[in-house]
């Protein structure tokens, strides 16, 4: 190889080009092309079985695991269908919609389920001056949060399908920080099941209490069950040019943050901790999430599993042990559902904060995060706060960079001589390569000198990169004039026509590399990379420009000081 160094980065950035189509191929429904692994669920909406919309049953597992099977026993315990759990039909079924300053809830009172949930502070994907809606029941989309009992030996309990009464207030009432609604059920084999919900101002976290009467002459041991319900379709309105996940999460302190493909449940082989004394399950998507939480010391049994076509569940089962006749047992769990705003997740549950996914880079995404936090804090603009970390980032990796652009400067200074060996012994490729190897050692010339500070840097940038692209706080943020969505791509497409042009202005900065075919791929490569950033969101872009502008203004100055003229090496196509 004539030129090792510039060879090395190419084959890094082949190696991106190839991570990105792999996950081109995963986020439209394919296997991946050169790093198989679990097949994720496609991005187009698969209709949702008919059953499961509203008033369906479909939704109920038909089976789940016990909560805490005695020793030498292979007991399983079935959630009852809505069949098995038939009531008087004096209770009226309807749907209570519940209001806070920052959610619209909508709770089936058969189970007293929630059905439908509104984010009014965020807005939706595609129209967006309508609200985000997260949980819903309808034809095209299923999300849902229920609860229920289960009974031993075929017990007969309340579900989340058993038609309850309900009171309470609707509305969060000016100068009021606590709505407080209770749904109730009647006696289901000597078993009365009272849900209060307890919604707070300002928060997407909500307290469910579960309190179990037994009214009958015996004892019981029933179970209790959290589950989520959802559909296996991506998120409407989420690009193609890059994937995020979608699907189940549990979090266990033996085994801390796992995620669960569809696929893997579809196939069988959904690998998390099947029994624990805390954590929470979740259902994650972009941005969003919801968990059901139990506090720490209570003994869950965690399951995800199929409900239906296009249709999984994931939640816990708790045990509630003997009550006596006339006696009564509550306990108490948290339901989120909410954007994934990192300070507000870490103080409702240890490892909640990691629904926000960063990967196997987290160690660096979490620090770049809270520095862009704090400089938002003092900024007040997320456009800006990107600007101001990415030229922190220069500042701090700027001798590193230094050494690069030092070691791409020798080059160029070296670059007429090889070259005109390069042509003087073209015949002669073995006497060339000595040549130039004697070139380098005389002008103490290391072809590598510029390589390593890059490769340090990539883990940065590449977190970096994931931090914008998970941020919530970054959606519907306005930076200046046109940009009033760092999170969405640029209407007008000025910024990616910026981010292009100055890869250009970089690369013809660059020393022209000796092999002609090495020359021309210095210019296609930035030129067909550049046509992603038409399609990614603008906060992304943003920060690409900016690292592109301070990297231009580093390497003029360096090359200055060393004497070498900053000149355009411009392409040769010929």
């Amino acid at each position: 190889m004539n030129d090792i160094r510039r060879t090395i980065l190419w084959v890094v950035f082949g190696f991106s080009m190839v991570l990105l189509w792999d996950k081109w191929q995963i986020h439209n429904g394919k296997q991946a092309t050169f790093f198989p692994t679990s097949t994720a669920v496609s991005a187009k909406a698969t209709p949702v079985s008919p059953t499961t919309s509203a008033g369906g049953v479909s939704s109920v597992p038909g089976a789940v695991p016990s909560a805490m099977p005695a020793a030498g026993t292979n007991a399983v315990a079935a959630v009852p269908s809505s069949a098995s759990a038939a009531v008087p039909a004096a209770v009226p079924r309807e749907t209570v919609t519940v209001e806070t300053d920052v959610m619209r809830m909508s709770f089936d009172t058969d189970g007293g389920s929630l059905v439908h949930l509104e984010l009014l502070k965020h807005t939706d994907f595609i129209h967006k001056s309508q609200t985000f809606v997260l949980l819903d029941d309808s034809a095209t989309r299923v999300y849902l949060a229920q609860t229920g009992l289960i009974g031993a030996a075929g017990a007969v309990l309340p579900t989340h399908k058993t038609p309850m009464t309900v009171s309470g207030d609707r509305t969060l009432k000016d100068g009021v920080n606590e709505l407080v609604i209770k749904f109730e059920s009647a006696d289901i084999g000597g078993v009365k099941l009272v849900k209060t919900y307890t919604l707070r101002r300002g928060s997407y976290d909500m307290g469910v209490r579960h309190e179990v009467f037994n009214n009958g002459t015996a004892s019981v041991s029933p179970q209790l069950y959290l589950q989520l319900v959802r559909d296996g379709n991506k998120p409407e309105g989420e690009s193609s040019f890059y994937s995020t996940f979608t699907g189940p999460a549990a979090y266990t302190e033996a085994k801390k943050y796992q995620k669960v493909e569809f696929s893997d449940i579809e196939k069988g082989k959904a690998d998390f901790e099947k029994q624990a004394t805390n954590g929470y399950v979740a259902m994650v998507q972009h941005y969003f999430a919801t968990a059901w939480v139990l506090g720490d010391g209570i003994t869950r049994d965690l399951f995800m599993r199929k409900v239906d076509t296009n249709l999984y569940s994931a939640g816990m089962i708790t045990p509630l042990d003997s009550i006596a006749a006339g006696a009564s047992k509550a306990i108490e769990a948290r339901l989120y559902a909410g954007p994934q705003v990192e300070k507000q997740l870490e103080t409702i549950s240890p490892g909640l904060e990691l629904v926000k996914d960063y990967g196997w880079l987290t160690i660096l995404a979490k620090p770049l995060y809270w520095l862009l936090d704090k400089l938002h804090g003092f900024l007040g603009n997320w456009g800006w706060s990107i600007v101001a970390l990415v030229l922190l980032l220069k500042i701090a990796f700027y001798w590193l960079n230094a050494k690069a652009y030092s070691s791409m400067a020798k080059m160029k200074a070296v670059n007429p001589r090889v070259m005109e060996m390069r042509e003087r012994l073209k015949d002669n490729p073995q006497q060339m390569q000595q040549e130039m190897m004697k070139i380098y050692r005389e002008e103490k010339v290391n072809p590598l000198g510029g390589c390593f500070p890059i490769m340090v840097q990539i883990p940065v940038f590449i977190a970096l990169y994931w931090v914008l692209l998970s941020s919530v706080e970054i959606r519907n943020a306005p930076w200046i004039l046109w940009i009033t969505d760092l999170s969405a791509p640029d209407r007008f497409f000025i910024l990616p026509v910026i981010m292009t042009l100055t890869t250009l202005l970089q690369t013809a900065l660059n020393p022209a590399p000796p092999d002609p075919m090495q020359a021309k791929l210095m210019w296609f490569m930035p030129m067909a990379f550049s046509v992603m950033f038409f399609f990614f969101p603008s906060g992304l872009v943003l920060y690409w420009i900016t690292n592109n502008v301070l990297s231009i203004a580093q390497q003029w100055i360096i090359n200055t000081r060393m004497g070498v003229p900053p000149q355009f090496n411009l392409p040769k196509f010929k």
